[in-house]
């Protein structure tokens, strides 16, 4: 085995009842890497097998044991955008969440169209990171604010790329995103969901943001009714909320 390959066996939460999502982390940053491992140490149900400080040590991980997620900047020293394409080929169920400092639009679209599932910026807070590695191993899309800011600023047609489901009926909403859908639903505030979700206001817009941008919806309004519309949430929740 290659010196740059570390296995973890992180011990899971003793209360969590699910099966754990595994998840391997991938950057040339031996601080980055403990950042990120650390801090997966507190999302229950993930589990950290390995780091790989290049692109040829992350295939040998994947290879090895077809993690849930990878956690990449593919854009670090040692990688590149070949190394998505190769663990999509490898494991196309494992999923992918790149996490970079910087890019591009065109950067953008080249980590999408490679297999990149979720992206966010290395400067997002610390629940926005811990909710795209929580949703991403466990099916969902995640972008954050940032990245869906780029995207419309440098107008990215993110309807053209044939894996997020910005266009396809039905429209598919994580867990988390349908909690804040819900209460937005029955009138809360950003800051009225943080408090009851116990997560940052920063990150509840971002689930708000990628709401939007699922829903292909540009406002509140539009967004509530799109959800009732569709079944996502019951009307009942709002709709007469001010009555009696």
């Amino acid at each position: 085995a290659s010196d740059h390959i570390s296995l973890l066996g992180i011990v899971l939460n003793k209360h969590s009842v699910h099966m754990s999502q595994t998840l391997a982390i991938a950057d040339s940053s031996a601080l980055f890497r403990l950042g990120v491992r650390n801090m997966s140490r507190q999302i229950e149900g993930i589990e950290v097998v390995g780091e790989a400080s290049t692109g040829e040590d992350l295939i040998g991980l994947v290879e090895s044991f077809a993690p849930s997620v990878v956690v990449v900047d593919f854009l670090s020293n040692g990688f590149d955008i070949d190394v998505v394409r190769k663990v999509k080929a490898i494991q196309p169920k494992t999923r992918v969440l790149a996490i970079t400092t910087q890019q591009s639009g065109h950067t953008l679209v080249s980590a999408l169209r490679a297999g990149v599932d979720s992206y966010i910026k290395k400067d997002c807070d610390l629940g926005e990171v811990q909710d795209a590695i929580w949703e991403t191993a466990n099916g969902g899309t995640f972008f954050c604010g940032q990245i869906l800011d780029k995207i419309r600023k440098e107008s990215i047609n993110v309807e053209d790329l044939e894996h997020l489901p910005l266009s396809c009926d039905p429209v598919s909403l994580s867990t988390r995103e349908t909690e804040v859908l819900e209460l937005i639903s029955e009138g809360m505030t950003n800051a009225q969901v943080a408090e009851k979700l116990f997560l940052s206001a920063h990150t509840v817009t971002t689930h708000r943001k990628n709401i939007m941008a699922k829903l292909g919806v540009n406002n509140t309004a539009a967004m509530v009714m799109y959800a009732v519309k569709t079944g996502l949430v019951s009307p009942n929740k709002f709709l007469f909320q001010n009555e009696g």
